[in-house]
């Protein structure tokens, strides 16, 4: 029997051999490979993760003890580990084991997490509770721990976490997985037999010693305690690298081979038993065990994988066929958005892009091949990107800031304050905007809309096809002022390409005309909008006009309040919050012409949206295409036919 299958509980971990881990090492890589390709998910991540989280918990005594994981992408192993074995192949599904941390999956997991640099101090937090117990409750003896990766010790929120960590010193161990860096082998060498030496009481006591008793010397004392100060914190700077977590009053210890098991349980159980913060800095591998994931970790990285090939992890497994026809994809909005920038940016040398460590998911990358002296990479900081790109702009440049529409909540004070109150001609490219699929709660694109619509002299828009997308762009790099333009991840329509050609902001267009029904959508769901439209013609005999707004900010009022007049009922569709969203901007439109008419607002419902993929969150949601007809015909108190369109789900069955 595997021996993954044997465990039901971290605290089995601590009964086996070292063979015996190695054993389950290979086994946890397995699992994770054979999972993911069937369902996606964050594989290199967790796959160079396995043996640090095996050290963790058998150092710890999980879920008294509390491991956060930062961002939780690395939390694969963590989760095979402590009860969800079985359920593993139901990884980021609807009503499956999320892709992320989750509390509501296991006592085991301490944050529902999903965003880079929030680790740190939630462990702060963490130890911050727990040191505030009475001096004789047992809990003050809890461990914490804080797994990050190398990028989010960038961000501006882990800096604000390690900055207050050292001047309040509370205990607790950092894992740095660094999965980046290379270590040279004398300076690897090096730093870790320092590190054997500095994890002793015996160094530390001395150290301590060393500080109290030098300077009493009489004469020579203080010269020789100084010099000997000065030759130790130059060591430390040229050869140790420790200086920058040092001078926080944070212990470093580093650098680690990842991958060594029994390095890093010495090394995590000594640290603990330190006063203070200690953060551990170890080396990993992304991707360790499955070579195409080592070579090309950046596609191995994320949900969209491509086909895994078994054979090479174990050779009784048939190799994969070749695909005789490669399956034609449409075009993703993101990549019409970055082709279109790119033509805009040859003849436009004030253009310049922004991206927040994601150059390669937002499409910015291949603006960087073209442009690499204009795009810039601030890193897991997208508060600063946004501040960066309103100092360019004011600069004379036409700044582009491309961030997924989750992440960009992260900067909505810098999007307020110096962006906005500025007035500043920069656009802001939302990807990822409405669901995302199996990422889940952190992911969805949800928010974003809602946020952006209060704040003066933005203009916020939105294509109903890629081609469009092309003309928002020209749009937006020709309009004086800041600019949000929101697309989703899907693929477009399929259309051809074309150069993108200026529109008129705050105008939308008619796309049917019909006399007993108006909808109005924004965005993609646009499309959707015309399908429902033609179903009710079919079923039920309504004629509908459809309106594709274009802009939530500002809205075509006349338009659609000249639509208005009449209908039995105005639907609003969009894939996005319902509270604030576009429905309520058509709602205050009409109310401020007067026109009262029944309004339906689809959008999506108060609360946060789970993981699953993005069609079955479409169907729970009720904006997809028999979603949005049952909404329709509930309030219209219509009955659904027996029958539906050809090509179209029966209506019945769908509501």
């Amino acid at each position: 029997m595997p021996i993954l299958d044997t465990l039901n509980d971290p605290a089995q971990l601590r009964g086996l051999s070292p063979a015996e881990l190695d054993a389950l090492a290979g086994e946890l890589r397995e699992k994770m490979i054979r999972t993911v390709q069937q369902t996606g998910g964050h594989l290199a991540s967790s796959l160079g993760a396995v043996e640090l989280t095996l050290a963790l918990h058998r150092v710890m005594s999980s879920p008294d003890d509390r491991i956060v994981w930062d961002t939780g992408h690395q939390a694969y192993a963590h989760k095979l580990l402590t009860g969800r074995r079985d359920q593993f192949h139901t990884l980021r599904q609807l009503d499956g084991v999320g892709g992320f941390p989750r509390r509501s999956e296991s006592d085991h997991d301490v944050f529902d997490g999903g965003h880079a640099g929030t680790g740190v101090s939630i462990a702060v937090g963490l130890a911050a509770a727990r040191d505030l117990l009475p001096h004789r409750d047992p809990g003050r003896r809890q461990r914490i721990a804080v797994c990050v990766g190398d990028a989010a010790m960038q961000s501006g929120l882990t800096l604000e976490a390690l900055n207050h960590l050292g001047s309040e010193r509370h205990r607790l161990l950092i894992v740095l997985n660094d999965n980046e860096m290379s270590i040279s082998p004398s300076v690897g060498g090096l730093s870790t037999r320092l590190n054997k030496l500095r994890l002793t009481r015996a160094y530390q006591e001395t150290k301590s010693m060393t500080q109290r008793v030098l300077p009493r010397i009489p004469i020579i004392g203080r010269l020789l305690f100084s010099a000997l100060a000065f030759t130790k914190e130059g060591f430390k700077r040229s050869w140790a690298k420790v200086g920058f977590f040092e001078d926080m009053g944070i212990t470093y210890i580093g650098v680690l081979d990842g991958h060594n098991l029994a390095e890093l349980e010495q090394s995590f159980e000594r640290a603990f038993a330190l006063p203070g913060p200690v953060l551990v800095h170890v080396k990993t591998i992304k991707g360790k065990g499955y070579g195409p994931a080592e070579m090309d970790s950046i596609s191995f990285h994320g949900a969209s994988l491509p086909p895994i090939d078994l054979c090479l992890i174990d050779p009784t497994e048939e190799p994969l066929p070749p695909e005789s026809e490669p399956r034609r994809r449409p075009k993703t909005y993101t990549a019409t958005f970055a082709e279109e920038l790119v033509r805009l940016a040859t003849d436009d040398d004030r253009i310049c892009a922004i991206t927040a460590g994601m150059p390669t998911g937002t499409g910015l990358s291949r603006f960087g091949a073209r442009f690499p002296s204009r795009l810039f990479d601030v890193g897991i900081a997208e508060q600063h990107a946004l501040t960066m790109a309103a100092g360019l702009a004011l600069g004379g440049k036409r700044p582009v800031v491309a961030l997924y529409s989750t992440f960009s909540q992260r900067a909505y004070d810098q999007l307020v304050h110096d962006i906005c109150q500025n007035d500043l001609s920069v656009l802001l490219a939302i990807d990822r905007a409405g669901l995302v699929g199996e990422d889940g709660t952190s992911h969805q694109g949800m928010f974003t809309l809602s946020a952006q619509r209060a704040l003066p002299n933005l203009v916020i828009g939105s294509p109903k096809d890629e081609q469009e997308l092309r003309d928002m762009v020209v749009t937006a790099l020709a309009h004086a002022g800041p600019i949000s333009l929101h697309y989703p991840r899907d693929p477009g329509e399929d259309l051809p390409d074309r150069d993108g050609s200026a529109l008129q902001i705050g105008r939308g267009e008619v796309l049917r005309s019909g006399g007993d029904l108006l909808l109005v959508g924004f965005g993609p769901i646009v499309q959707r909008l015309l399908r429902v439209a033609e179903t009710l013609e079919h079923d039920h005999g309504l004629a509908s006009t459809v309106i594709n707004a274009r802009w939530a900010k500002p809205l075509d009022e006349d338009l659609i309040a000249a639509e208005s007049v009449g209908r039995r009922l105005v639907v609003t569709a969009e894939e996005s919050a319902a509270m604030g969203g576009f429905g309520d901007g058509v709602l205050d439109a009409l109310n401020r012409a007067g026109i009262r008419v029944p309004l339906l607002k689809i959008a999506l419902a108060e609360g946060f949206v789970h993981h699953g993929a993005v069609e079955d969150l479409r169907r729970q949601q009720r904006i997809d295409v028999p979603g949005m007809l049952a909404q329709i015909r509930e309030a219209l108190s219509l009955e659904a036919p027996i029958v539906s369109t050809p090509g179209e789900p029966s209506s019945a069955s769908a509501a």
